[in-house]
């Protein structure tokens, strides 16, 4: 007797399409819902699908964001973050739950934001990226200025007009926009595009960058408190100023830029320095330096005129040496002349000696001193000319000393390419370059014969690109082992006569 119940005309239906029953129910009845709740248990997978839960005091939900929409979110999913999402209501039969498919997500009010904000500054703090350590200072002088900001409105007009007035450089403008959810992306391309750029290329690589915005809402200004943009900022090697609201609005860039300005035209003045204070400024150091040179002067003339006080006069230091002259010039008068008489004297005793011998030959000593001084006048002519002819030779032998001097660097060139020839033959690297490689043991010595070697034994090939290692094998190598060997060649017997004979 069969155990199932005929009394029943109603269909028996399989979970299947009981399952799929519910899911069109569910789908019809909730096709559209706008749920405020509490993030939880968020998990994104390897696929690009996040997983999470909507929760409040009483209930919790599951729910899904698909991949593509993901990154259309107005605030991306994280714990304990209160937002307000809209989507579908439908069922995951395999489980027998429901979930919320989730098309749009924002935030729940402005605390809500605020305190995602406060999450994130804490993450980043954590990080160090708000150390005033790793702030640069900004150039003093820069030569080319690169801006990210929208390129119409009367922020990017404040900043060009600021910027001519003080300081009349180069200024490079990124386009991006700088309000909206693709707004934290295009600026962060911005950012890192003028990171790319090359010093003297034909966009040259700003000295300095300022990102600047007008001021807004919370809401407005929400695409700067991006973490992926500030973490561009933090990594942007170019000193950075933001600017980005008035000066009661504080978003995530503005702790980790290396300077923070009230407003963008504050960025301008805080980028640039003033040309006209500049000029002031060289002025009144010409002029100081005017004054001190003359100070200077001033003093040391006051130093060599009360030092020159001290000297005695030029007079006084005279007198005395006048003086002596004096005595010594009269008594060398009259030393002279009881020297002339004395001279005199003697000169007279002498001649009457000479007088017989002048009498008898006078023309034979006159002859005498006359070829004497015939003879010394001869001698000067003649070093007189060999003097000429040396200095009239001089000339010749330069010329002869620079061509010498050529010849010998010639040679001293040729042999210092010999011996570089030399050297580079002799470089234990050389070979490499044509094939050959070096054999190194483990400890880095250099094989120098066969013998050294053991079966087994690690060694290290050196070529011209770089190194490998081998091992050390017995017998020949499998190349030389698979080929074949030469036939011996036949030896011919004597065809006839007397043989020579083998030599060997």
């Amino acid at each position: 007797m069969s155990a199932v119940d005929s009394t029943s005309n109603s269909p028996a239906l399989s979970v299947s399409d009981l399952a799929f029953a519910l899911k069109r129910t569910l789908e019809d009845a909730f096709g559209h819902v706008r749920l405020r709740g509490e993030i939880s248990k968020v998990t994104r997978h390897s696929s690009g699908h996040v997983y999470l839960s909507l929760k409040d005091e009483r209930a919790v939900i599951d729910a899904v964001v698909w991949k593509g929409q993901v990154r259309g979110l107005q605030v991306q999913p994280e714990q304990g973050l209160e937002v307000i999402v809209t989507g579908r209501i439908t069922t995951y039969p395999a489980r027998s739950s429901y979930q919320l498919i989730i098309e749009t997500m924002e935030p729940a009010g402005v605390g809500a934001l605020l305190a995602q904000l406060e999450r994130l500054k804490a993450k980043l703090a954590g990080e160090g990226l708000f150390e005033t350590s790793r702030k640069r200072p900004l150039p003093v002088m820069p030569q080319v200025i690169g801006v990210v900001t929208s390129p119409t409105g009367a922020v990017i007009r404040d900043i060009l007009h600021r910027i001519t007035d003080r300081w009349p450089c180069r200024v490079v403008v990124w386009p991006v926009v700088v309000q909206g959810e693709t707004a934290a992306a295009q600026v962060s391309a911005a950012i890192r595009g003028f990171e790319t750029l090359t010093p003297g290329g034909p966009i040259p690589r700003p000295d300095l960058l300022i990102v600047a915005r007008g001021g807004g809402s919370i809401e407005d200004l929400w695409p700067f408190n991006d973490e992926a943009l500030a973490r561009a900022v933090a990594a942007c090697t170019i000193p950075l100023i933001s600017a980005v609201g008035h000066e009661t609005d504080t978003t995530l860039i503005d702790f980790v830029s290396d300077r923070r300005a009230p407003t963008p035209t504050a960025a301008a003045e805080m980028a640039t320095p003033e040309l006209a204070e500049l000029k002031l400024q060289l002025i009144g150091m010409d002029q100081r330096l005017t004054r001190s040179m003359s100070q200077t002067l001033d003093g040391l003339h006051t130093r060599v005129t009360a030092a020159g006080r001290g000297l005695p006069r030029p007079a006084d230091l005279l007198g005395l040496a006048a003086q002596r002259f004096d005595h010594a010039a009269a008594r060398l008068s009259g030393a002279l002349g009881r020297n002339i008489e004395l001279h005199a004297r003697d000169l007279t005793r002498w001649s009457s000696r000479l007088t017989p011998v002048l009498l008898e030959r006078p023309g034979r000593l006159k002859a005498d001193r006359l070829s004497e001084l015939s003879q010394r006048l001869a001698g000067a002519a003649r070093r007189k000319a060999a003097d000429a002819e040396a200095r009239a030779r001089l000339p010749s032998l330069q010329q002869r000393l620079d061509a010498a001097m050529g010849r010998r660097i010639q040679l001293a060139a040729g042999e210092v390419a010999r011996l570089d020839q030399l050297r580079r033959s002799l470089d234990p690297n050389g070979p490499l370059t044509r094939g050959f490689a070096r054999v190194h043991l483990a400890d880095g010595k250099l094989v120098r014969s066969a013998t050294s070697l053991s079966a087994g034994d690690g060694v290290k090939l050196v070529f011209a690109d770089g190194d490998r290692t081998a091992v050390v094998q017995d017998g020949e190598p499998p190349a030389a082992r698979a080929a074949p060997k030469r036939a011996e060649p036949v030896k011919k017997p004597p065809t006839g006569g007397l043989s020579q004979g083998d030599l060997f």
